[in-house]
């Protein structure tokens, strides 16, 4: 039996074909995720809803060609992502993206920021309910900007971006996956349905909200060609990644790639100081989102390129030289604080304690690259304060890249780790997806 498998990422959409007899994916395609509108106002993030579905179409095609006896399809996504719905599910908006941050304009009654009024309105109990995830990029504060600013369609059904696709493929409306409904920053994550009491009190009580579904069970069904696909329910593409690492109960997961996280699998819900995810067979995911790792580096090395770039030399795998200097260099005095752009450690950063002895590419990089495992260190005290964790699992670009940033990592805990060699570790969960929803594993 094979499936269609496509991954709706922020930069592009990725599909598959998956040979679930097999246990393997074959025939991966990309396609670019259309550019973010132009002329919009500040701190806006938008793309053409139609568009997305457009190239999802065409992917999809694309991948059925070379499989035309696929039996259903799976699906994952950026998760945090909103487009509003009529009752036939047609855009009446934009896609609203996870980078949008117009939450931070002016309130227009005062008092600060629309994000501020906000946070001021959700107590911390509700907060710990919702998920203890608020930030300006969820789709919540987007639509309390809208109902702030007297934009809100009445009725309307604010769908995340993968449900919106998912139902334009299916002819018909879809419920929300408990994966991708939680990253909307409205469901109570106790009662497992949306805060109406709280949604209610933000004015956002008039919207339909979409019944939220199980996952493993058809959402709807896709007719292409005279075949019949069985569609199921989008995943969060965190979630689906790991699982695609196959992550279990005492592994603590440090997902390292453009940014990293660091997370650890539970039984029962339970508040503390990181956030709560739903995750798959009743269990729930600690983490820690939003550290900085391969962007942060990504501008040291733009940095030490940008003379030779500006005089037309190529500059040749850039890595490959910056790991053998930090093989070269057994310990370094410099301080680098990856913080360049907005994360979970602020939005400022900083390299410290230069002096002539260790200005080079080597103790740059051995600096930034201790400094992050002294971060995950952290991060994971916080998630289990017990280190009730027996091995460490990386997975990500980065982390399977750079043995040296692993081994750094590894002799900060004090822990024995593997590997997830997966190269497209989204496509290896959706694999582990559809043979829990082809009835071929048990969930």
């Amino acid at each position: 039996m094979r499936y269609i498998a496509i991954d709706l990422g922020s930069s592009f959409i990725k599909g598959a074909v998956l040979d679930l007899a097999a246990g393997a994916f074959g025939h991966v395609r990309r396609a670019p995720f259309p550019e973010p509108l132009a002329g919009l106002p500040a701190r806006r993030y938008e793309a053409d809803p139609r568009a997305v579905v457009a190239a999802t179409r065409a992917l999809l095609a694309e991948l059925l060609e070379a499989a035309p006896d696929c039996a259903g399809l799976v699906l994952c996504s950026q998760m945090h992502s909103l487009v509003l719905a009529d009752a036939r599910g047609e855009p009446l908006s934009n896609v609203i993206t996870w980078r949008d941050q117009r939450a931070l304009d002016p309130h227009p009654r005062g008092g600060g920021s629309v994000f501020d009024a906000l946070a001021r309105e959700i107590g911390p109990d509700e907060r710990q309910a919702l998920g203890n995830e608020l930030r300006p990029g969820l789709p919540l504060c987007a639509l309390f900007w809208m109902a702030a600013h007297g934009a809100l369609p009445d009725g309307a059904t604010p769908a995340a971006l993968p449900d919106f696709v998912l139902g334009q493929l299916c002819g018909a409306a879809v419920a929300s996956e408990p994966t991708i409904a939680a990253a909307q920053g409205a469901l109570d994550l106790r009662a497992g349905d949306w805060h109406r009491p709280l949604l209610g009190r933000l004015g956002l009580g008039g919207l339909r909200w979409p019944a939220i579904a199980a996952a493993g069970r058809p959402a709807g069904a896709l007719t292409v060609g005279g075949r019949r696909l069985a569609c199921y329910p989008a995943i969060g593409d965190q979630q689906c990644a790991l699982l695609g690492a196959a992550l279990a109960p005492g592994e603590l997961s440090l997902n390292i790639a453009t940014g990293s996280q660091v997370s650890l699998l539970r039984g029962e819900l339970a508040a503390g100081d990181y956030q709560a995810r739903p995750f798959f067979g009743g269990r729930w995911l600690n983490t820690i989102t939003h550290i900085p790792a391969g962007r942060a580096l990504d501008a040291l090395v733009r940095l030490l390129t940008e003379l030779p770039a500006a005089q037309g030399l190529a500059v040749p795998d850039p890595w490959g030289a910056i790991a053998r200097a930090v093989a070269a260099t057994e310990a370094s005095d410099l301080e680098v604080d990856l913080a360049f752009f907005a994360s979970a450690l602020g939005d400022r950063g900083a390299i410290r304690n230069i002096h002539e002895g260790n200005l080079t590419v080597g103790h740059l990089f051995r600096a930034a690259f201790e400094r992050m495992a002294a971060t995950y260190a952290d991060c994971a005290r916080r998630l289990g304060p017990a280190g009730d964790w027996e091995r460490l699992v990386f997975s990500g670009g980065l982390a399977q890249s750079l043995p040296a940033l692993r081994d750094m990592i590894a002799r900060r805990f004090g822990a024995e780790y593997r590997v997830c060699d997966a190269p497209e570790d989204t496509l290896q969960g959706l694999l582990a997806y559809a043979l829990v929803c082809s009835g071929a594993e048990a969930p």
